[in-house]
């Protein structure tokens, strides 16, 4: 992994967002492309050592292949993904270069939403495509 694969400004940014959406629900921040990921944020009492590399390259798979199998579908287009587990919730908010890993305690759907559109606002915004 290697670091700074994005400006500190856009880093900064990011948690600030997940951080003002979630207080001190937010687990973690990790932001990723295709060919690599940074954690952002990582809240002090849990582990620090958790290996991410297989898990950005799921999420990373995950978001290509959910957005292939549904871009005829009548739901519309694919936005985020919101997955639940026993100690937490993960969001996954993405464009086509670039994405964004939240972790959480619980939250509201509306605020996962929120969240996610304001992670790809600022994601399309670094890009250039706003």
């Amino acid at each position: 992994m290697t670091r700074n694969i994005l400006s500190d400004d856009l880093a900064d940014s990011i948690v600030t967002t997940a951080r003002t959406a979630t207080g001190d629900s937010l687990r973690s921040v990790t932001y990723f492309t295709r060919a690599n990921f940074e954690q952002l944020y990582l809240r002090e009492d849990l582990e620090q050592d958790a290996d991410l590399n297989d898990f950005v390259g799921h999420e990373w798979q995950g978001y290509k292949q959910t957005k292939n199998a549904y871009q005829d579908s009548e739901l519309g287009e694919y936005r985020f993904t919101v997955r639940a587990f026993e100690n937490g919730y993960l969001l996954r908010a993405t464009t086509e270069r670039q994405g964004v890993l939240i972790t959480t305690d619980g939250l509201s759907m509306s605020s996962y939403e929120e969240i996610a559109e304001a992670i790809e606002r600022l994601l399309r915004e670094e890009s250039g495509k706003e």
